[in-house]
């Protein structure tokens, strides 16, 4: 029993930062009709910057993670309007053309990071490395729990973003109808790049948080592109809300199967899973997606 409940916690705490991780993956799907490849690439590049920071300048992972957010904002508004000419170009079949342009970006992350880097893991420490609290039988990393409430602060941030400003409020009818949206004086361009920016920025947080836990190699964006798309898929596509569900259940299921079953054998009976669940309720758990 013991057992079961801390795999319960470590469960719950890995779901709250892959809610992180993909909420504004689904917010760009929702708005830019972009299904980004690139999402696990923004997750490492965040990793190997917070991996800098506190090598270069003893800067914590839990203070430069607000750094990073704000380096990849800008990044993200910059590479935002370029996303959004390829997807609304008027040739042949520009969604399949932003999908290839964003598996181009991943890939030439991939490769700037085996440049810079090496195929080597490299830890991110912090202060909080190694110590933990105990609650009855189960003992709580404070590493992980304090990556938890940093996912779950930032998530909540864009939930009041999106719910409780004029900038949400055009997000919004940007995801309904982008004619609509413009024809009510919503700058169609413009919040599209800053929706572009936030995803990147939250992922990129997302990618710090996973690299404190873990480590930060090239080879983690693949996992995590995955990752995003399970979750984005289970939660229904564009659907923000059913993040909340599809991040936790991931969480749990993969802490389950890794605990009882083996690690080898979690991408199978993730993906697995998810088929079944397609075949069940194809627009997410809660029957909100496309």
């Amino acid at each position: 029993m013991d057992l079961f409940l801390q795999t319960l916690v470590n469960g719950i705490l890995i779901g709250g930062i892959l809610i992180c991780l993909t909420i504004g993956f689904q917010l760009t799907f929702g708005v830019l009709h972009v299904i980004d490849f690139a999402v696990g690439g923004w997750t490492m590049l965040g990793g190997y910057t917070a991996y800098w920071l506190v090598t270069l300048a003893g800067i914590d992972p839990f203070i430069s993670i607000f750094l990073v957010f704000a380096l990849f904002l800008l990044i993200g508004r910059g590479l935002g309007p370029l996303i959004y000419h390829v997807r609304t170009s008027k040739y042949a079949r520009p969604d399949l053309m932003a999908l290839a342009f964003t598996f181009g970006i991943f890939l030439f992350m991939r490769g700037g990071a085996l440049w810079l880097w090496s195929y080597n893991s490299r830890s991110v420490d912090s202060v909080l490395s190694g110590q933990f609290l105990s609650l009855g039988p189960v003992t709580i990393p404070l590493m992980r729990l304090s990556a938890f409430l940093l996912a779950m602060l930032f998530s909540l941030g864009l939930f009041i973003l999106l719910y409780r400003s004029r900038f949400g409020m055009a997000v919004r009818a940007l995801a309904q109808n982008h004619d609509h949206a413009g024809l009510m004086g919503v700058d169609v361009k413009r919040v599209s790049a800053w929706v572009y920016g936030i995803y990147t920025a939250l992922t990129a947080s997302a990618g710090v948080l996973i690299a404190t836990i873990y480590s930060v190699n090239p080879s983690v964006g693949v996992r995590y592109t995955l990752f995003a798309f399970f979750v984005a898929v289970l939660a229904g596509l564009g659907s923000v809300g059913g993040v909340l569900v599809a991040g936790l259940a991931l969480g749990l299921l993969e802490a389950y199967v890794a605990t009882y079953i083996g690690a080898r054998y979690s991408l199978l009976i993730v993906f697995g899973t998810l088929y079944l669940v397609l075949l069940v309720a194809p627009k997410g758990v809660l029957g909100r997606g496309i």
